[in-house]
């Protein structure tokens, strides 16, 4: 069913949806892209709202064989777990989850998928709250606020982060330093050896805010993001060379003319 299954990213220039287009050529799985730009308002259009009721970006539609309606996934790690659990028949992205010969019992999955699991429901809780409040707090700061008030809104705005925000983020930097640290079997990535979905979800924050946008958060032990977790920061720059990652921002840079990480609001949108 899988194979013959038509999938569709509706891909959000700026968002998570690039860790799916990461995904879906990672899974080897035939897909088409349609393609938004988020409004002068940084939101997105409203077109997505005809896709799912909150308008928002990833948002993945599969076709079975013989089926007269869609099934609409959103939410990053619902669309990680699924794709993963569905369209794995040519690479799995997941961890081992029994330990040998121990299969079904309380207490015997491995570390690995026990990682795995965690750091799906993490990333969309604990990990991408902070972030959000950090960006909206940028933007008290940005060009959107009126000249003669931005000074004050920029005052809160910075309290707020040095009091709520970068303390949080250097506790999940920390914790994930230690994640890789710690990988089972000495393994560069979150989970182990070999890349799994943990990996790609993460992909999309960590190399967006990678040097400029963490660095700017506040002042680190070692005068940087990079020199206070080293190891957080070369994972960072392995996944922007995994091929997977790459050939995303390929197929990005192959229909808009060029690939910015970052919003670019307010180019017209288009499909293929």
């Amino acid at each position: 069913m899988a194979e013959e299954a038509k999938v569709k990213l509706h891909w959000l220039d700026g968002s998570r949806a690039q860790s799916i287009l990461w995904l879906l050529e990672e899974l080897q799985i035939p897909y088409e892209l349609e393609i938004y730009h988020r409004q002068k308002s940084m939101l997105a259009p409203p077109e997505l709202k005809k896709i799912h009721p909150l308008g928002k970006s990833p948002t993945i539609t599969i076709t079975p064989p013989g089926a007269s309606e869609d099934i609409v996934l959103a939410e990053t790690g619902f669309i990680v777990k699924y794709l993963c659990d569905h369209f794995s028949d040519s690479k799995s992205l997941v961890p081992q989850r029994w330990k040998d010969g121990q299969e079904g019992k309380v207490g015997a999955e491995t570390e690995g998928w026990m990682r795995y699991e965690y750091l799906l429901h993490y990333m969309e809780g604990s990990f991408m709250f902070t972030m959000v409040l950090n960006f909206i707090m940028g933007g008290l700061k940005g060009p959107s606020v009126p000249f003669l008030v931005r000074p004050l809104t920029s005052l809160v705005a910075n309290q707020l982060i040095s009091m709520l925000v970068f303390p949080n983020m250097k506790r999940h930097f920390a914790m994930l330093e230690g994640f890789l640290e710690t990988s089972p079997g000495g393994g560069p990535y979150m989970c182990g050896s070999k890349l799994t979905g943990a990996d790609i979800i993460f992909s999309y924050p960590l190399i967006a805010g990678k040097d400029k946008v963490f660095d700017a958060m506040g002042s680190w032990k070692n005068g940087s993001f990079k020199a206070t977790f080293p190891k957080l920061h070369a994972y960072i720059e392995r996944l922007e060379e995994e091929p997977g990652w790459k050939k995303s921002v390929s197929k990005i840079e192959e229909i808009e003319g060029g690939f910015s990480i970052l919003p670019t609001p307010d180019k017209p949108s288009a499909r293929i």
